[in-house]
């Protein structure tokens, strides 16, 4: 399937090369109409205008932060297994500290068992897990009352062990974070994580809660100077941000430097990327033939989409700047002209080693 998949690319390439059998390289408009039902197309040809650019940013907007993840408030912290807890009863130091003053704090804490219980002087043995501090406090002021004239308790958690948020991916630190009496936020937590800036992909976080991802692009989050509302984490919340070994783009065709372009955040524009490869080959380039090519995962449920940039005139790379490109994505420049047999193949061969790479780290997956 995935050699099908390969060889249906490579045949996309020669169309856009223009006719195989014969030399020249250039692409025909006429050949890329929208599909539908009846002539089953496999490519959908889109001009770049400012329409779908607002079009695209306001989906990107409405995309920015799920509304479940803001929806969600932190509730109170509830005490669970492997937690240690500080009791102190006032006036009562052989309570508070049975292994002495002069000992370190942690020597007089309390560990809260596997299942879930706690041993205290004169309560004895209290199912604590699910409690809140607050409801432990009253319940051991309640049984100590038999033994203590008006017991004044205070109970804090000292050690944060049973309920965590896990890191993984293009961080510096990968440890687990304790959720705490105090709420933890998603920029406390990547900012305790510390990002790989030079290795991640701050546009593809996933967020995994109850089983659902949640999707997030770091870089579109505090884009504009706007700072990001706060999105609270749960127990048991995994966050993975995926390298940007995979994050490329392709420039092809009629450039002064055909390459693959890595890109860690989501704003590369097209004239970004055309000029990262050395803009139009003046002599060759023709105004009007760019375009940017983004396939589909299977060709048999929609069609391919071809962007197509009217470079006439300069006013078009005003669009350029504002359209996005994105991981896969292949911008070509066609050639203005007949060019000769060698220049055709010394473009396609090239492309079609791409087709291999992409086909490679889809089988890493």
């Amino acid at each position: 399937m995935k050699i099908l998949s390969a060889l249906a690319i490579v045949g996309f390439a020669a169309l856009l090369h223009g006719c195989v059998w014969a030399p020249g390289q250039h692409m025909s408009t006429g050949d890329l109409v929208r599909g539908d039902a009846a002539d089953n197309s496999e490519i959908e040809l889109i001009p770049i205008t400012p329409k779908l650019l607002a079009m695209d940013r306001a989906s990107e907007l409405a995309a920015a932060v799920p509304a479940a993840l803001l929806a969600y408030q932190p509730k109170p912290y509830r005490i669970g297994a492997g937690d240690t807890l500080y009791i102190t009863v006032w006036e009562h130091p052989e309570l508070t500290s049975p292994a002495g003053p002069q000992q370190q704090t942690l020597a007089n804490g309390r560990l809260v068992r596997s299942d879930g219980t706690l041993f205290y002087p004169y309560v004895g043995t209290l199912k604590v897990a699910g409690m809140t501090i607050e409801e432990l406090r009253e319940a051991i002021s309640e049984k100590l009352a038999a033994y203590v004239e008006k017991p004044q308790v205070d109970v804090s958690v000292i050690g944060f062990q049973s309920q965590r948020v896990l890191v993984q991916g293009a961080f510096v630190k990968t440890d687990p974070l304790p959720i705490t009496a105090v709420p933890l936020t998603l920029a406390q937590a990547l900012g305790t994580a510390t990002i790989n800036t030079g290795q991640a992909n701050l546009s593809g976080l996933v967020l995994t809660r109850d089983g659902h991802d949640y999707h997030l692009d770091l870089d579109a989050l505090n884009n504009g100077g706007h700072v990001a509302k706060d999105i609270y984490l749960e127990p048991g919340d995994r966050l993975f941000l995926p390298y940007n070994d995979r994050q490329e783009a392709y420039v092809v065709g009629e450039v002064v430097k055909p390459m693959a372009i890595n890109f860690k955040t989501s704003d590369l524009t097209l004239s970004q990327a055309l000029g990262r490869a050395g803009g139009l080959d003046q002599t060759s380039a023709k105004g009007k033939a760019v375009y940017v090519i983004r396939g589909v995962k299977d060709l048999e449920q929609a069609p391919a989409q071809v962007f197509q940039l009217d470079a006439k005139s300069p006013a078009a790379f005003a669009l350029a700047d504002q359209f996005k490109v994105k991981p896969g994505d292949v911008v070509f420049v066609g050639a203005a002209g007949i060019t000769r047999w060698n220049r055709f193949f010394s473009q396609l061969l090239p492309f079609s080693g791409l087709i291999n790479s992409a086909a490679n780290a889809n089988r890493d997956f």
